[in-house]
């Protein structure tokens, strides 16, 4: 009798990282391993969520104003280049602020996308987590808002997505009308959201003399807050020279009180009398980041009285991210 061939079962083939799903950490993974998603292929989502990104939008065209939209300005869009040019049927990618309901992104009925960029994000890295955004909605049907969820540990950033040699010129809005091109043909949802957003907006102007400075008015005071490129143990003793020599301040009754740490940025703030505007802060914010860049070349050690002035400011230092 002939021998029986040994019975062969085979292989089904594996898909790749990049193919399995996002799910739950406890339900099974997808890739079929019989293992629980968080012990198997979550492992690296996981370890991509805790790993914190301190400067996300780092080698982006503009990243103080990035930094500026995230954090600092309630109303402002900038117009988005990508890399590879606009996919066909979408006009435009917007930035956004904040978008109406809190949405992630929208696909407009127009088919151009608008991206939030004040979202909460579920990961360390924010760069990613709107990349993400952004893909499904060049993607979603136009008409259609786009919801959070938690970006694949190996996917895009946004460096990868815009184009670098584009430019980053943000635009302040009183309010947020721009949500609603056709006020007439809104949702009473989108409406509330627009009032609510609108009375909550602090009145906020971009300096055009000097790069990423944004005046605003408050009931108490007006503020200067300037997001700074530069080192931070740098820009402090820098800024420390500058206040030990009574040269910190722009003009009459304005005081450099401290800083917002920001996404690895240093962000100095002013306070200035409630009856500056911005308009009138202009020539001294060009005038103070002369005196900036003439502190920031000094590599002498800091003066005692330096060093309180900087220990001062550090101790006024507080981080938003």
């Amino acid at each position: 009798m002939a021998k029986k061939r040994p019975q062969t079962t085979a292989r089904r083939p594996q898909p790749s990282d990049a193919e399995i799903p996002v799910v739950g950490a406890r339900e099974p993974c997808p890739c079929g391993s019989g293992r629980r998603y968080k012990a198997c292929h979550g492992r690296a989502a996981a370890q991509a969520a805790a790993e914190l990104v301190h400067r996300p939008f780092e080698g982006l065209a503009g990243e103080c104003d990035w930094v500026a939209l995230r954090e600092l300005v309630p109303a402002a869009t900038v117009e988005l280049p990508l890399k590879d040019g606009l996919p066909e049927g979408v006009p435009s990618v917007t930035l956004a602020t904040v978008l109406p309901m809190a949405w992630p992104a929208l696909r407009r009925d127009d088919g151009s996308v608008l991206l939030g960029l004040q979202n909460d994000t579920a990961s360390g890295d924010i760069s990613r987590d709107l990349a993400d955004t952004l893909l499904r909605a060049l993607e979603a049907r136009p008409g259609t808002p786009v919801q959070g969820r938690r970006a694949p540990a190996d996917g895009p950033r946004l460096q990868d997505l815009l184009d670098p040699e584009g430019t980053f010129e943000p635009v302040v809005h009183e309010g947020f009308e721009f949500w609603v091109p056709d006020a007439e043909h809104t949702t009473p949802e989108v409406t509330a959201s627009l009032e609510r957003a609108n009375d909550a907006a602090i009145p906020t102007v971009k300096l055009t003399g000097v790069d990423s400075a944004y005046w605003c008015e408050t009931p108490d005071k007006n503020h200067l807050r300037w997001v700074m490129p530069h080192a931070e143990e740098r820009l402090l003793d820098a800024l420390a020279r500058l206040h030990a020599a009574g040269r910190s301040s722009l003009g009459e009754g304005t005081r450099l009180v401290g800083s917002f740490r920001a996404h690895g940025l240093t962000v100095p703030v002013w306070d200035l009398p409630s009856g500056v505007g911005a308009d009138e802060i202009e020539k001294p914010a060009a005038e103070f980041a002369e005196r900036l860049a003439a502190a920031l070349a000094s590599d002498a050690p800091l003066t005692p009285d330096e060093r309180r002035a900087r220990g001062g400011l550090t101790n006024r230092q507080v981080t938003l991210s």
